[in-house]
């Protein structure tokens, strides 16, 4: 279960009364999210002394709109989680946790309260709230998750369920990037995202390989915009899709920080429902034309509820209901590309190029020219080379949906090391 709608809308609404400020829409690219914010950003953070600051920053232009510094805490800060636009979560170098009241943050910025909620235990190195009821926290390389059920949480019976959710998250920053989803740089440079499924189950994806060693503090205020702290400085950058594991679409805004230098603070933590991500819906395609990579997957998804059953002699319509394809593996491929006509494994490759099989992406296919062809549905885990696909099976099991491992292992009963990577020339 979590943070109830009802809940959500509260806080909502009270964000945007309290910020007298319109909604700001930051457009991506074409077929990409569209980042919607309620008025600036509100980043919060702690100076080396303990003093608390607000920070609010234009989403749109990245220009900080102004900073104010408030009073001393009166603990020292280790990790902080901002629950809401007047609630934020502190712990303290001594495993205590304390949740701190906003009185105000327009001209100056007072503190209606500071209240110890649990007394020990809380020593997280790093803590993030997604904005929809799940609190994160990381420890010794464990990931762990909390349930938070009121605004205004009070301490146990209010952050609840407990449960580590694995081991291997060591990071060097962590930020959370929306519902049940985080991001997080890694002391080699890595850009990581992750999607939390539950105990032991969660999928990675690396959105950048390189050039984030430097980061020492990243925050996210929801909707695919991220502010990392290099030297004293703090930079913006917007992923356009958020929800796709894929950093290619992440703009940077190097030469336009939202300052060169002063971010001093020694935690910073942005309001995570700030913005959220609205996913136009592209142009349709046409049959042999350009086509996204978001409506290859919506068709394949098609075929796999209908359970389209396996046969290398009968044909079935498309989504559209327009088109019909031959309903083998090749043929499921060349349906789910909208491809004129039902290909082959020996022909699919005319249509498509052989690309790496570590940069596969949802909507490129993998491809045993001798025997089989499955569409690549995204990553588990990319570090890990395991992946979701789609399939037109085989008599015995007709659509799949599954996973299996690029490098190793078979896939579809078939070798891994029998694949090619496959990326059709008019996917946009």
């Amino acid at each position: 279960m979590k943070l109830s709608h009802a809940l959500r809308r509260t806080a909502a609404v009270a964000a945007v009364g309290a910020m007298s400020l319109g909604l700001v829409v930051i457009t991506g690219e074409a077929a990409h999210a569209v980042a919607s914010c309620t008025g600036d950003v509100s980043i919060y953070g702690t100076l080396p002394d303990g003093r608390l600051t607000y920070s609010q920053v234009a989403p749109n232009t990245g220009d900080r709109v102004k900073t104010l510094i408030g009073p001393n805490l009166g603990f020292t800060p280790k990790a902080m989680a901002t629950l809401n636009f007047n609630t934020v979560l502190v712990t303290s170098t001594t495993g205590d946790l304390y949740r701190v009241d906003i009185q105000t943050n327009n001209t100056s910025l007072g503190v209606a309260g500071v209240t110890k909620i649990w007394d020990g235990g809380w020593t997280f190195d790093k803590l993030v709230y997604d904005g929809a009821g799940h609190l994160y926290g990381t420890v010794d390389g464990q990931l762990h998750q909390y349930l938070v059920s009121q605004a205004k949480p009070a301490g146990s019976a209010h952050i609840g369920q407990h449960v580590v959710i694995d081991t291997g998250f060591v990071l060097k920053t962590l930020a959370a990037a929306g519902d049940d989803r985080i991001v997080a740089s890694t002391a080699d440079g890595r850009l990581l995202s992750y999607k939390i499924n539950g105990v032991g189950d969660w999928d990675r994806t690396v959105l950048k390989s390189s050039g984030w060693s430097a980061v020492d503090s990243l925050s996210s205020p929801g909707g695919g915009l991220y502010y990392g702290r290099t030297n004293g400085g703090l930079y913006w950058y917007h992923d356009a899709d958020p929800t796709d594991g894929d950093g290619s679409d992440i703009t940077y805004h190097s030469d336009d920080p939202v300052d060169a230098s002063g971010w001093t603070q020694s935690l910073l933590s942005a309001y995570a429902n700030n913005c959220a991500y609205v996913v136009p819906t592209p142009p349709q395609s046409v049959q042999g034309g350009t086509i996204s990579r978001n409506e290859v997957i919506a068709r394949a998804k098609n075929w796999y509820t209908r359970n389209v059953q396996y046969s290398q002699s009968a044909y079935a319509s498309d989504v559209d209901g327009d088109h019909t394809y031959r309903t083998d593996c090749s043929g499921f491929v060349s349906m789910a590309w909208h491809l004129t006509t039902s290909l082959t494994t020996q022909t699919l490759p005319g249509a498509s190029t052989q690309i790496s099989k570590s940069d596969l992406r949802p909507g490129d296919a993998l491809n045993y020219s001798a025997e089989h062809v499955v569409l690549f549905a995204g990553w588990k885990d990319q570090d890990a080379g395991t992946f979701y696909y789609y399939s037109e099976g085989s008599p015995s099991t007709d659509m799949n949906y599954s996973t299996a491992n690029v490098y190793s292992g078979t896939i579809d009963s078939h070798p891994a090391s029998s694949y090619v990577a496959l990326r059709y020339d008019k996917i946009a």
